[in-house]
């Protein structure tokens, strides 16, 4: 059963935009934290953003910080991560990740702070 499916991935010139899209089923966003996560080539995966089941806290890791926003719509139970200004870098495949623990709050960064993951969306900058 998959609770998360991603959408909105693609090539994308750096400077350009693009948004994901993590669709829920079997889960609520009005009961769960969202996080986005990506991983490189050769890389573990790494912490992007992360909003909480209220909405009202966000997270970014610093190389996003700016340029990237997350979001969720409860009505359409999908979560948005708008990408501005991509560069390179920022390369990879990209998760969602749910999580309806409290202690999600204490560390939102880490992925063993989610239960439910997405089977990720390939996104590739060119320069």
């Amino acid at each position: 059963q998959e609770h998360l499916v991603e959408s909105g991935g693609g090539l994308v010139q750096a400077g350009g935009s693009l948004t994901l899209s993590c669709a829920a089923s079997e889960l609520s966003f009005n009961g769960h934290a969202l996080g986005w996560f990506r991983q490189a080539p050769g890389e573990e995966r790494k912490f992007v953003a992360a909003i909480a089941r209220s909405g009202g806290d966000t997270y970014y890791d610093d190389s996003v910080q700016g340029r990237f926003t997350i979001s969720k719509d409860a009505a359409k139970n999908t979560g948005y991560l708008q990408m501005s200004n991509p560069h390179p870098d920022d390369t990879a495949l990209y998760y969602c990740a749910a999580s309806a623990r409290t202690a999600w709050r204490l560390a939102p960064r880490r992925p063993d702070r989610y239960d439910y993951w997405g089977q990720g969306t390939q996104v590739t900058v060119s320069s």
